[in-house]
């Protein structure tokens, strides 16, 4: 296995690879990354969770023979969680324990395709949203502000904020639905060009042969006498 790499930012996703490489992501409570796993090899990501958050994956694989790939997802304690094969995507919901989250996508069953495969990661209950409430209370000196309660205004915006997130988790999950679509489509159609082209050539060839034989039937095959 590969050397394990824990990045210096608090709360990031962070990649453990079992080839000798790492890779991460910058600190955020909505990641997404797509990358390109080749055949014969497995890829595992390690997320930092607090107490009684929510730790949301979706995956699915864009591209690759059969589209299927197999996903793992493990405790701190190193229990399996979630453990599928053979599957094109999947979406899975789990509250957290303190400790670091493991997920891998493992490709050793196929030996000649690679994957490309596409997952995001959704954060809830990080603990982030009530410091940043007491950092709006430190601002406020009476009790109203425009006759509106602070907790009101926290609420319109929490609001927002979930719907913007919501808009661009739909957003993302299009784009990665049209880039699988997209490459199934381009698949098809180099396998209807081949077929295409080996039809041609068949017919081609038999339209010779066919020709060849009725121009046989025909020959005077006695020889002439002088």
């Amino acid at each position: 296995m590969g050397d394990k790499i824990r990045l210096p930012f608090p709360g990031v996703l962070w990649a453990a690879l079992l080839l000798p490489a790492a890779a991460g992501f910058t600190p955020s409570l909505d990641s997404d990354f797509t990358f390109t796993l080749p055949a014969g090899q497995k890829e595992c990501f390690y997320q930092p969770m607090p107490l009684k958050a929510s730790l949301e994956i979706e995956y699915q694989v864009l591209d690759g023979a059969g589209l299927d790939i197999d996903f793992h997802l493990a405790s701190p304690e190193g229990r399996t969680l979630v453990f599928e094969q053979r599957k094109s995507d999947g979406v899975h919901t789990i509250e957290t324990e303190v400790g670091d989250y493991m997920f891998c996508f493992d490709n050793t069953f196929s030996t000649i395709s690679e994957k490309v495969i596409f997952f995001e990661l959704i954060l809830d209950n990080m603990g982030e949203q009530a410091e940043e409430q007491e950092d709006w209370k430190k601002y406020i000196t009476g009790t109203d502000m425009l006759d509106m309660k602070l907790e009101d205004i926290l609420e319109s915006i929490n609001s927002i904020k979930s719907r913007l997130s919501k808009s661009g988790h739909i957003q993302t999950l299009l784009r990665a639905f049209e880039a699988r679509d997209r490459n199934i489509q381009e698949s098809n159609f180099d396998r209807v060009n081949f077929w295409s082209m080996v039809n041609l050539v068949v017919m081609v060839v038999v339209s010779a042969i066919q020709v060849y034989m009725l121009k046989s039937l025909f020959e005077d095959k006695r020889k002439s006498r002088t």
